[in-house]
């Protein structure tokens, strides 16, 4: 059995230490940025950030939206609320934290989806506060509809 023993001055002690601490640092870093990504912190005041957005999902939209409203997302959530906000929270949303919030809402046609490119019941909805989206989905108008997250 061979052993190998390693004798570190103070100085590299002090080294290494650092070294772990500024890997620890940028881990940390990364993983915050990383969760934040395409949530809260995702601008979308522009018709070009929309676009954007829409084409990093998987999307082709038409090149304006079809409709912008203001609403208030209510303090109390009704069941509807409750379950819209479910699906928000599958893609990392969390519409409580705007409870009583005016927000506008982008509606989009959507052109490629799967099975369905160019039907006009297909529509993605962006929704944000301040210039920031807070949540959005794709559904079909239809009445058979659906509704999905925005990822395609």
């Amino acid at each position: 059995m061979m052993i190998k023993t390693i004798r570190l001055r103070k100085t590299g002690i002090v080294m290494l230490v650092l070294v772990i601490a500024a890997v620890v640092l940028a881990g940390v870093l990364a993983a915050v940025s990383i969760g934040s990504a395409g949530r809260d912190g995702t601008q979308i005041s522009t018709e070009a950030q929309r676009q954007a957005f829409l084409k990093r999902m998987g999307w082709s939209a038409g090149e304006k939206f079809l409709e912008k409203k203001t609403v208030t997302i209510p303090e109390t959530f009704t069941e509807v609320y409750i379950n819209y906000n479910k699906l928000q929270k599958q893609q990392g949303f969390d519409l409580t934290k705007h409870k009583g919030e005016k927000a506008v809402i982008y509606t989009y046609q959507v052109k490629n989806y799967p099975d369905r490119k160019n039907d006009d019941s297909i529509v993605c909805h962006l929704m944000s506060v301040d210039g920031q989206l807070i949540g959005g989905d794709v559904c079909s108008t239809s009445p058979e509809g659906f509704m999905q997250g925005l990822r395609r």
